[in-house]
């Protein structure tokens, strides 16, 4: 059995955090061969609560889990470490406004960062996944200069899966039988969810497949855009067991790579080449992933109304950006 993989997973005491530790621990993620060290950080009033994760980790007697370490302390949790999950961030507060949450999140992201650079392996991959997910995940690159900015990525799987998901409906087919969705931009209200390159098995494309183009173009998109809301106003909480499976679904391709032919979205840093993309964005992207890195998919042809969609949410993730300029060394 080879070494165990040192996996952080940050805010672990929270509902995204309790949804997802099983499949990590469990072999859904890395292998059922793979064994894990699970380190664990939160917030300091949470270490009560987050004994207890601990605890139960323990009763699920586990074989593949070597040890857990439970702290409020970045450094002791990205100590060595091969993957760390950012999870944790402060939610959006009734009456907040979006500047205050870039800005409480910005002091949050920019501390782990630091506490990446500081300690943990240079080879490690991190995930981001709290919110406002593309700029976090910005800010945490920009404060570990000496970790590859390629190790960084945030998650728009959840949105992916989501319009998988809707397509699948739609269509009358199982999930696993949709490909080739494409989240741009943001994780955020401008996203673009994009099925003009997709497919069903079989190779029938998905717009030959739904056959009604308004739908594709206006409730398929809003409803993607809106589905967070939507089941904050249903459930009185936002996603969490979605985003557990989102979360293992990239960390899992990013770890094994992507099927022959097939690609899947996420957030990565933006060298300008790509799409008219601006320079200097986490924006989301499809991606095809060998050897544990990912590469961005080149040549799809771009239609004036999808090129729209993507400059609103490129827009969008600039305005965030210079919001947090603050946050990101060398700038003011």
């Amino acid at each position: 059995m080879s070494e165990p993989l040192r996996v952080c997973i940050t805010g672990a005491a929270g509902q995204i955090g309790y949804a997802l530790l099983l499949a990590v621990a469990n072999g859904d993620v890395f292998g059922k061969d793979q064994p894990i060290v699970l380190l664990l950080l939160d917030i300091e009033p949470m270490m009560i609560a987050l004994g207890g994760v601990a605890m139960e980790l323990q009763d699920c007697a586990l074989p593949l889990l070597k040890d857990v370490v439970t702290t409020a302390d970045p450094l002791v949790s990205f100590k060595d470490v091969d993957v760390a999950i950012l999870v944790g961030a402060m939610p959006r507060r009734e009456g907040m406004l979006r500047k205050d949450l870039l800005k409480a999140n910005a002091g949050i992201f920019s501390a782990q960062g630091k506490a990446l650079n500081e300690v943990a392996k240079k080879t490690v991959k991190i995930l981001v996944v709290g919110n406002p997910a593309n700029t976090n995940c910005l800010i945490a690159m920009k404060n570990a200069p000496s970790i590859p900015a390629a190790n960084f990525t945030c998650m728009t799987r959840l949105d992916q899966n989501r319009a998988q998901a809707q397509i699948a409906a739609r269509c009358s087919v199982r999930c696993d039988q949709v490909s080739n969705v494409i989240i741009w931009g943001n994780h955020s209200s401008t996203q673009y969810p994009d099925v003009s390159h997709g497919q069903l098995e079989g190779g029938q494309t998905i717009v030959a497949a739904v056959k009604d183009d308004d739908w594709l173009r206006g409730d398929f998109i809003t409803t993607i855009q809106k589905r967070g809301a939507a089941v904050i106003a249903a459930r009185k909480l936002s996603s969490a067991l979605s985003a557990a499976k989102a979360i293992c679904d990239h960390v899992r391709d990013w770890w094994f790579g992507t099927k022959p032919g097939q690609w899947v979205s996420m957030g990565v840093l933006s060298d300008g080449s790509h799409y008219g993309i601006p320079e200097g964005l986490v924006y989301s992207v499809p991606v095809q992933i060998a050897n544990q890195t990912w590469k961005i998919v080149d040549g799809l042809e771009i239609s004036e109304f999808s090129r729209e969609k993507m400059k609103t949410t490129a827009d969008e993730l600039v305005e965030e950006r210079d919001a947090s300029l603050v946050f990101l060394p060398g700038q003011s």
